[in-house]
């Protein structure tokens, strides 16, 4: 052959990646732990764009609930779940202030992390919406017939 050899990845052109976008600081309002659960939940969610600018507080409340939940298992941890207190009835024991907290502050986190795809389930229920196949329902179709 005469002339220059063909160079297989001459006429290739690179895909170039979506743009990364900025990670958003954290609102100044927000505390202290809070900004650390932001600061490390919030690069992953930007990533599988779930945190817009419009979710912002959305996220906030999240971290926040993650905050008070720490506050509230640390409390518990030192404190305990209950004290004893006397009452007509005798000694009774009743839930600490932390213990309740501690179970708002679940429940926020549980309804809030939904929002963002933050637990398997939620993940899954986000990420579906794919390509999916084309001939999928084709073939289920000559497998189990037209029901």
């Amino acid at each position: 052959m005469k002339g220059r050899k063909p160079n297989p990845l001459g006429n290739v052109i690179p895909m170039k990646g979506d743009a990364a976008r900025r990670v958003p600081d954290a609102p100044d309002w927000m505390s202290e732990d809070a900004r650390k659960v932001w600061d490390e939940l919030a690069p992953e969610l930007i990533a599988k764009d779930r945190l817009q600018p419009a979710f912002t507080y959305q996220f906030a409340s999240y971290c926040e609930s993650v905050s008070n939940f720490l506050a509230a298992t640390a409390v518990i941890a030192i404190d305990g779940f209950w004290f004893e207190t006397k009452t007509r009835n005798g000694v009774q024991q009743k839930k600490t202030a932390a213990f309740g907290v501690q179970q708002e502050a679940m429940n926020a986190m549980r309804r809030d992390s939904a929002l963002f795809g933050l637990s398997p389930v939620d993940e899954a229920r986000l990420g579906e919406g794919g390509q999916g196949d084309l001939f999928a329902d084709i073939m289920k179709q000559l497998k189990h017939g037209p029901d």
